[in-house]
């Protein structure tokens, strides 16, 4: 039996994923179709002082992570310092994962938030990923120019891309989700 407000929030998000099309649509499928057996249940939360600039919830979405997000393990990216600015303002967390509120080793489901002004920096890995925007933001890889898909959008990054994501007059939350 899994929780019923990350079951609220998995359902939400799948009907998110099903407005990707092409790669992405693929993607999101193999993602969904992984997380539909439960995983094991995580440890304690941890929060950083930037996740209290998470925005209000205004979307269906973003209200089912907004109640996850407290019992959440945050952390800021491993590569961050000697940044301290940067450092300060990100954190991520892992929904679905390793060291996931679920545990598992199949699938990612994360959230980035970010203070207003902040830039995510370049970066690439191994798996594909499409991105769910909770609020306003921008994205850029190596293949498009900086672009906000809006909040019934997404963004994918194919496989090894170079990308990037940034913040702009308010907070940033956003979605993340990889297959392993």
């Amino acid at each position: 039996m899994r929780d019923p407000d990350l079951q609220s929030f998995l359902a939400l998000a799948e009907e998110a994923l099903r407005r990707c099309t092409g790669p992405a649509a693929t993607l999101a499928a193999e993602v969904t179709a992984r997380w539909q057996v439960p995983g094991a249940l995580a440890d304690a939360p941890a929060w950083l002082p930037v996740c209290d600039q998470m925005p209000e919830a205004k979307t269906p979405l973003a209200q089912a992570f907004a109640a996850l997000a407290p019992r959440l393990s945050w952390g800021r990216r491993a590569t961050a310092t000697p940044d301290q600015a940067y450092y300060d303002a990100h954190a991520n967390t892992v929904i679905l994962g390793p060291k996931g509120l679920e545990r598992r080793e199949d699938l990612w489901v994360g959230v980035t938030v970010m203070a207003p002004g902040t830039l995510y920096p370049d970066h690439d890995h191994a798996p594909a990923e499409v991105y769910i925007p909770l609020t306003a933001g921008e994205w850029w890889n190596s293949a498009m120019d900086w672009t906000d898909p809006g909040l019934e959008g997404f963004i994918y990054n194919p496989p090894g891309i170079t990308h990037a994501m940034r913040a702009g007059t308010g907070p940033f939350l956003a979605l993340w989700f990889l297959p392993l």
